[in-house]
């Protein structure tokens, strides 16, 4: 077998980069999605930790409720109050309740992470696209990227989980947007996400990808808690976020989207 070096490998720019949604470009510490999937398990008398509610985050939504239910401690929870075991028919419940709750208190966690729109105008500056992807649906995306156009963030495309018969952490989605932006080969592309599922993703898909810790769900706290917590503890967080988004095998690990530019420079060294 032979091989050709000067096929091998890409070394050329950065061309593009995909980012997640909440907790990377909006809604800092990723507060919404949580608050939705407490309050939503509480209307069937299920009560669940927002340490619960984040863990599957970056899924699909209902894939999300599913995989909460499928957690030990929950799934005893339910099978207390409701006297059986959950059902699809269950899960498909919750998330025709998630959909409503998440919708009305989406506007109140749609304020762009700071850093975001000076990050993004330096990609620009440089010629790279921005995509995006998210497991929020449609529906919900009508109202996020509303309120973030009317703050200056409007990305060059953006897809849904729906929009793939697989989401994250199959690759399909940064697939996706790479052809909507029209940007190859793939290790031109870097995958920004604030959950080791999409980490995953990227991986899978043979981008770069950065971890997002700080403002990111693995802490999980907006800037008002940030800005109370003792500053070790705080320091803690951050640190077990990184280690997680390594795990997952991200090739860098930044606080939040203000970072971005420096690892882009490291990567084109």
């Amino acid at each position: 077998m032979k091989r050709n070096s000067e096929l091998s490998s890409y070394t050329g720019p950065i061309k593009g980069v995909i980012f997640d949604w909440a907790g990377t470009v909006v809604d800092y510490g990723s507060c919404a999605p949580a608050a939705a999937f407490m309050a939503v398990f509480n209307k069937f008398g299920v009560d669940i930790t927002a340490a619960e509610a984040r863990e599957p985050m970056g899924r699909a939504k209902r894939e999300h409720i599913a995989a909460i239910l499928a957690m030990p401690a929950v799934a005893q929870r339910w099978q207390e109050k409701h006297g059986a075991a959950y059902t699809e028919t269950d899960i498909d419940q919750l998330y025709e309740q998630f959909l409503p709750t998440q919708l009305s208190c989406l506007k109140d966690y749609s304020r762009l992470i700071p850093g975001t729109l000076e990050t993004v105008a330096e990609l620009r500056r440089r010629g790279m696209k921005i995509g995006s992807s998210t497991g929020y649906t449609h529906e919900i995306m009508k109202v996020v990227m509303g309120t973030a156009a009317e703050q200056g963030f409007e990305p060059d495309s953006m897809f849904c989980s729906g929009d793939v018969e697989q989401g994250r952490p199959a690759p399909w989605l940064c697939f996706e947007n790479a052809k909507r932006m029209g940007v190859y080969p793939v290790q031109a592309i870097v995958k920004v996400d604030d959950t080791p599922v999409g980490i995953e993703a990227g991986r899978n898909a043979g981008m770069w990808t950065v971890g997002i810790s700080k403002s990111g769900n693995l802490v999980g706290l907006n800037e008002e808690e940030i800005s109370k917590i003792d500053a070790s503890e705080l320091q803690s967080k951050i640190e077990a976020a990184t280690e997680r988004h390594f795990a997952a095998g991200a090739h860098y690990v930044i606080e939040s989207v203000a970072d971005l530019p420096a690892v882009l420079d490291d990567i084109e060294k």
